[in-house]
């Protein structure tokens, strides 16, 4: 199964969270990357480090902003397709969060996306893809497709991220 979780609401790599609790209590191996975020200590990052111990890596270098810092996302992303090529043998579900992000600042290409869900088909494990704007020909290879949307957030009236609801 190809599943993404896409859409501008909060929620996406809880949502790839849960997924990677669900598979892990199904006994799955599996292996998880987060493509754009740096090694912050986010709440779950600190429990999938302890719960999928070498079978988790945080490639990212955290928000792309300034176009002169393109190539070293761009290494980020090379860096976490690396990774995943070394534990994706053994895994059964492989995730992806924050991939979409990547394609979207075009710090990964369609083709290497492609190729990850053709390897994914190919060889009967399931693939996990979040972002925001899923682009067309990743909804079109998709199984599932879910879609967080923003009804209301605190953001908007000046409250910064908390420990514990947004990281």
């Amino acid at each position: 199964m190809i599943i993404v979780y896409t859409g501008n609401g909060k929620g996406k790599t809880s949502a790839t969270v849960g997924q990677a609790i669900r598979a892990f209590g199904n006994k799955f191996p599996l292996c998880f990357v987060q493509f754009m975020k740096s090694n912050t200590q986010a709440g779950e990052q600190q429990f999938l480090q302890e719960l999928l111990k070498d079978k988790y890596f945080i490639g990212g270098k955290g928000f792309f902003r300034k176009e002169e810092d393109r190539p070293a996302h761009r290494q980020a992303v090379l860096d976490c397709l690396a990774w995943l090529d070394s534990k994706k043998e053994e895994a059964r579900m492989i995730i992806c969060d924050e991939i979409l992000y990547a394609y979207n600042a075009k710090l990964i290409t369609q083709e290497e996306i492609e190729n990850l869900i053709a390897y994914c088909n190919e060889n009967d494990k399931h693939l996990v893809l979040s972002g925001r704007y899923a682009p067309d020909f990743v909804i079109e290879l998709a199984d599932i497709v879910s879609e967080i949307q923003e009804v209301k957030h605190a953001c908007h009236k000046g409250v910064k991220a908390q420990r514990g609801i947004e990281f």
